[in-house]
């Protein structure tokens, strides 16, 4: 299972959403100094961006994130993920597309603040 989700984890890194790709490029090559990774297992799940030094994990939200049960799905795997100390940060896929600067400097910001 382990080295099944390293695969997968590996090809959604090379299958990036439109979303993804445009916040990677803004977020790779240490903005403001802090580490970015893409597509990175936490635990059973695997997260789009990881800041180890925030303890921040950024999750981009699609249009399917408003079908049912996906919701439900998105508050275990929250749960989760803050029960092993990590914090969630949800932006909107919209909102990456239409205005990716300011999604990737909210980002950068609220991994600062977790720094700090």
């Amino acid at each position: 299972m382990e080295k099944r989700k390293y695969a997968l984890a590996r090809h959604f890194r090379r299958n990036l959403t439109d979303a993804e790709a445009r916040l990677w490029w803004r977020l790779k090559g240490k903005p403001e100094g802090l580490h970015f990774r893409r597509q990175h297992p936490v635990g059973p799940y695997i997260a789009d961006f990881y800041c180890a030094a925030a303890r921040l994990i950024v999750e981009i939200d699609g249009q399917v994130h408003n079908n049912d049960g996906v919701a439900e799905r998105d508050e275990r795997r929250t749960a989760y993920l803050e029960a092993q100390g990590l914090t969630v940060y949800r932006v909107s896929g919209a909102e990456v597309m239409s205005n990716p600067d300011d999604a990737a400097l909210s980002v950068i910001m609220t991994a600062q603040a977790r720094v700090k």
